[in-house]
């Protein structure tokens, strides 16, 4: 499965858990059940309370803005540039302090 496409061609939509989380779908487990790819942009001030996923693991790359990511018990800054590995089972959350734009695969796809 080969797949090129531009973030700016991503369609943005509502999260369906969230307030103020919008996701673009790049990939889903309907196409590639191995990993989901999606687009994540969150408002300045919006929070992604603490979770965990029971099978995946999540890699992050932070595309715009700053905010604090929970990891290893402790909240910890991220800002552009910022790769973040979470594996399966433990426990992470994701504050904005300006808007905020990540790019997250999970694998295998949750989505």
């Amino acid at each position: 499965m080969a797949l090129k496409i531009n973030l700016n061609e991503v369609k943005m939509q509502p999260h369906p858990k969230f307030n103020g989380v919008n996701v673009g779908y790049v990939v889903t487990k309907d196409r590639h059940p191995e990993l989901s790819i999606i687009i994540l942009e969150l408002a300045r001030g919006v929070e992604i309370p603490l979770h965990t996923h029971e099978k995946e693991i999540d890699s992050i790359l932070i595309i715009e803005g700053e905010g604090e990511m929970y990891l290893n018990n402790e909240w910890q800054p991220v800002r552009k540039g910022d790769i973040i590995v979470i594996g399966s089972k433990e426990l992470h959350g994701l504050k904005a302090k300006t808007d905020l734009k990540s790019y997250v695969i999970h694998a295998p796809a949750l989505w």
